[in-house]
């Protein structure tokens, strides 16, 4: 209800059940955005292995919260399995693949927080890109986060196969 009366806002809230407002991202921010998406969205559209959805998708996880990604992905089968009445709500169900893009307004710390929530969740495979230090950090359950630096090639290992993203040539400035 809270969402639908200030459509104009980002609004999730966590596992505790604590609303969380976020500041509308940059232009810096929102091109990035634009951009990492379009490249998921284009492989999506190759491959048809599943769906991929925007940052103004919200997700019911499994521990009640509710959260928006930036970019993310749900494998064709799983997606197919929600009902109609559940896809046009935040939907009850955990992407398999998602990506946070750090802003200038965002907390490492708290992204950090948020992206082990994904995991915890059910997701398979998590990004969570910062192009203010050039790097991003990959989480995957039961494996402790790594750094990969932007001149290096991201993969969708067996959850986006054959997906490759190579920042350097997506985000080139700064």
């Amino acid at each position: 209800m809270l969402c639908a009366k200030n459509k104009e806002l980002r609004i999730e809230r966590d596992k505790n059940q604590n609303i969380i407002i976020m500041a509308p991202t940059g232009t810096d921010t929102g091109n990035f955005n634009l951009e990492i998406g379009s490249e998921v969205r284009n492989w999506n559209k190759q491959s048809k292995l599943g769906y991929a959805f925007d940052s103004n998708t919200g997700f019911t996880l499994p521990d009640k919260a509710i959260l928006s990604p930036d970019v993310s992905w749900i494998a064709k089968e799983k997606y197919e399995s929600l009902s109609k009445e559940d896809r046009k709500r935040f939907a009850h169900i955990c992407p398999d693949f998602v990506i946070e893009l750090l802003s200038e307004s965002d907390n490492l710390k708290d992204t950090k927080t948020k992206m082990e929530q994904w995991v915890e969740n059910g997701c398979l495979l998590g990004w969570l890109i910062d192009p203010i230090d050039r790097v991003t950090h990959i989480y995957k359950p039961n494996i402790q986060p790594v750094q990969i630096p932007f001149n290096e090639i991201l993969t969708g290992d067996d959850v986006l196969k054959g997906f490759e993203l190579k920042l350097e040539d997506v985000l080139p400035y700064r």
